[in-house]
């Protein structure tokens, strides 16, 4: 089931048309009403999950009491959670809580309407690992995170629910002073980044398969692995090709069919089993595991890498462990999800949903996850 959070900022929008040019702050709000202001957010949301509305069995929504997003759940029928109690009427304060408590959801995406102030709340206390998408509703958009419409909104939703291949890029959350621009003033200032999907656009080079240009990918991959690494991280090197890489970028011995652990980017040890995975864990509080899909089928976990245990998985945390693949790889899958099967079914359901798959330097895709068991698959 693709878990989907969404936040409301029922405000957002309502100075357009009453000429106000935003709705910040408690005043501005209370005069656009006064005005004849009408509430826009809710209908545009309804707008964007129109699209998907097809498809209602196989997500649930996790969402705000009332306005910010439970009304409109209620009014398409679609299954909804609510996690989260505002004020009313509901501030800023209240979309920065609900955020926190939506991200503890695990969500696949995180759905926001609004304008470039909600993006700014939602930044504020955004979890890098967390992919979010803007519906626009407000009177400023002017950061990168939105839609086009609040249908392309959905489109793009429905794609990801669907398990679609999207790239995942960083978008811009900027905004404006809104007194300024109320005096013809336009102060823009970015604040900073969010990560959101995106339309997959295949490099000709990746599709041409040749295998010159393939090797170029793995050394990109690798290239991007390793600039990442912290030198207060340990890292556990899998299994494959690919990962074989990126030992050989560093100079180092690679373990092709077994597991190898490296410290500021140097071998610490070659061929680690369970145990030995368990004791970095206990002993160390920054570990990543970097693993990329094992056979035919498209599996990251449960083919070739059985040191990286249920255990493990859970010791290290799935938000640590990083894929990495080829598009050339992944789109061999033909849409079909990637693998797990742990041997733990209900660490399996867990782990199914999307997850960020390193594709080259700077560049990744969100991709699914399911089950190998045919229970999983059909869910």
């Amino acid at each position: 089931m693709y878990k989907l959070g969404l936040v409301i900022n029922p405000f957002a929008g309502i100075g357009g048309r009453v000429g106000l040019k935003g709705s910040d702050g408690e005043q501005i709000r209370a005069k656009a009403l006064q005005l004849g202001a009408q509430k826009l957010a809710m209908q545009k949301t309804q707008n964007c999950l129109i699209q998907c509305q097809e498809l209602s069995s196989k997500f649930k929504i996790y969402t705000v009491a009332g306005d910010m997003g439970e009304s409109v759940c209620k009014q398409l029928g679609i299954e909804h959670q609510v996690i989260y109690q505002p004020l009313q009427p509901s501030t800023d304060e209240d979309t920065k809580q609900a955020v926190l408590e939506l991200q503890k959801y695990n969500l696949d995406l995180l759905l926001f309407a609004g304008g470039d102030g909600t993006a700014r709340n939602i930044f504020e206390v955004y979890d890098e690992h967390q992919v979010v998408l803007g519906i626009p509703a407000g009177v400023k958009i002017h950061s990168g995170v939105y839609a086009i419409s609040a249908e392309a909104a959905g489109l793009l939703t429905k794609q990801l629910i669907q398990g679609e291949m999207l790239s995942l890029v960083s978008a811009d959350v900027v905004d404006i002073d809104e007194q300024a621009f109320r005096e013809g003033v336009v102060k823009a200032k970015k604040y900073g980044y969010l990560q959101i999907p995106a339309s997959l656009q295949y490099m000709q080079a990746v599709k041409n398969g040749n295998q010159e240009v393939e090797d170029l990918v793995l050394q990109d991959i690798a290239a991007e692995v390793i600039e990442s690494m912290d030198d207060d991280t340990y890292y556990v090197i899998g299994s494959g090709t690919t990962c074989a890489e990126i030992m050989h970028q560093l100079d180092l011995e690679n373990t092709l069919l077994g597991t190898d652990i490296v410290y500021q980017q140097q071998l610490i040890q070659s061929d680690a089993i369970e145990k030995d995975l368990l004791e970095l864990l206990a002993n160390n509080s920054k570990v990543q595991i970097i693993l990329t899909v094992i056979g035919g089928q498209g599996h990251v976990l449960g083919r070739g890498n059985h040191q990286v245990s249920p255990e493990v998985v859970r010791k290290c945390g799935w938000n640590n462990i990083q894929l990495i693949a080829t598009k050339t790889k992944l789109e061999g899958l033909q849409g079909r999800p990637l693998m797990v099967d742990t041997g733990d079914l209900q660490l399996d359901h867990q782990l199914a949903g999307t997850k960020k798959v390193i594709t080259g330097y700077r560049d990744f895709v969100l991709y699914p996850v399911g089950l190998s068991s045919s229970a999983g698959l059909s869910g």
